[in-house]
């Protein structure tokens, strides 16, 4: 790794995607330019006189897969890379936790704060989605994500003719304040992040949950959680979508008026690029359609009247990872650095906090394979290792079901969170909560 390493109006987000993705392609063609001058990918027989000879050797290998020499993108892979001892690499990234955030937007990371284990999960009723949620929290899980059914997403109750045979098959059934009162019944919602993937009907599940934390007795000042609420997605790749780009628009500036009022630690927001990925996408495009959408946000937000600095912060990414390290790790460091300089320079943002992309990444999830479900922990383990490198703050993996498993043998095998004074294992997690009950 390098040194430290209108006329279709659902078409509204890509009034921004030509500059965003020139964008991308700036920053991609400068880390390339970075890493040439440091040696990283150039062709200099003088300075590795052995390369000319590994290279002949290479092309002489019997039954050379062509594959391997180019990403999954299809950007080109070198044969050897290194350091240029003449060149001030660290001074070009930058610190981490200082602009543009290249290597991570808090300075100490891991050892400060691990970050947060989710499992996506949702399904049948309720009460079973319930079970299976106060089960991976006594497992060490420190979040929860909530998958919903598609009569949810799509805001039909359960007993819709248009639901049937849909009804808890690809998530939970939510119909009433009752379901979602039993769906978080004995989990401590001040004490557990809550991740809701949910769009059109995104401000009708969020007034649920702040609903059933009164209840409990939370303030709306201590839930912390995030709403994915990205509909521009839905008219790129998901499709379920209910209102037009304009209303929907209008929804989701809505919900960023209304958190930045009441609900202070909410992520108002989960931009996604996961789902273009999981569509065709490559990485560049990926990060080129998520910040259009990004920039057709702010923009709706500020014609709303709201401050810039008064929203970013609770804005979050969503991003995928794959298999090729060098092109997802330098991904996720490119995402910091753009979106750095977009508030900076585009919208004048005077926050620090406004200059940060927060974001979460999932594993790929196309790319596994039903009939192989143990290659498929083997390559979540690999690609959640990636994230790690590039300093996120939450992930996903996508493999078997014992997901939250993998988060936690990595954090003790790779060491990714030790002390740096510290030689010892890092003590497994205290359970958010406690239970008799044992689920198979």
């Amino acid at each position: 790794l390098p040194t430290r390493l209108g006329a279709a109006r659902w078409l509204l987000p890509l009034r921004h995607a030509a500059s965003s993705l020139r964008c991308v392609r700036l920053a991609a063609h400068r880390f390339a330019a970075s890493y040439r001058a440091r040696g990283v990918g150039e062709s200099c027989e003088a300075k590795r006189p052995y390369r000319g000879i590994w290279e002949v050797s290479v092309g002489k290998e019997q039954g050379r897969d062509a594959a391997r020499d180019t990403t999954a993108s299809g950007a080109p892979l070198d044969t050897s890379y290194g350091p240029n001892p003449l060149r001030d690499a660290a001074a070009e990234i930058g610190s981490a936790g200082a602009f543009p955030y290249t290597r991570g937007v808090q300075e100490t990371m891991y050892r400060g704060r691990l970050w947060t284990m989710r499992q996506y999960a949702g399904f049948s009723t309720a009460r079973e989605s319930n079970e299976r949620y106060r089960y991976l929290l006594e497992q060490g899980q420190t979040g929860l994500s909530v998958a919903f059914d598609l009569p949810t997403q799509m805001g039909y109750d359960s007993d819709a003719p248009e639901a049937e045979g849909e009804v808890g098959r690809v998530g939970v059934a939510i119909d009433s304040i009752a379901d979602m009162e039993t769906l978080f019944q004995g989990i401590p919602l001040d004490k557990v992040s809550t991740s809701m993937t949910i769009n059109s009907t995104a401000p009708i599940l969020l007034a649920l949950y702040v609903a059933v934390a009164e209840r409990q007795g939370v303030s709306r000042a201590e839930l912390s959680g995030t709403t994915q609420n990205d509909l521009l997605k839905e008219y790129i790749a998901r499709g379920t979508y209910i209102f037009p780009p304009e209303s929907s628009l209008r929804l989701i500036t809505d919900v960023f008026e209304w958190c930045a009022a009441e609900l202070p630690k909410w992520n108002t927001i989960s931009i996604s690029g996961y789902h273009m990925r999981e569509a065709g996408a490559t990485a560049a495009q990926e990060l080129a359609f998520t910040f259009a959408d990004a920039i057709a946000y702010v923009d709706a937000a500020i014609a709303r009247g709201l401050e810039v600095d008064a929203i970013a912060p609770r804005l979050s990414f969503f991003f995928a990872a794959w298999t090729d390290i060098l092109e997802e790790v330098a991904m996720f460091r490119a995402a910091r650095r753009i979106w750095a300089r977009i508030m900076r320079d585009r919208y004048g943002a005077k926050s620090e906090k406004s200059l940060l992309c927060r974001f979460h990444v999932q594993t790929a999830g196309s790319t596994l394979t039903a009939q192989s479900i143990d290659n498929n922990v083997v390559r979540a383990h690999i690609r959640r290792l990636l994230p790690c490198l590039a300093a996120h703050r939450v992930c996903m993996s996508m493999a078997r079901t014992r997901r939250s498993h993998c988060q936690l043998r990595l954090r003790h095998v790779s060491r990714c969170a030790r002390n740096r004074y510290s030689r010892m294992r890092p003590a497994s997690p205290e359970p958010l909560i406690r239970s008799a009950a044992v689920m198979p």
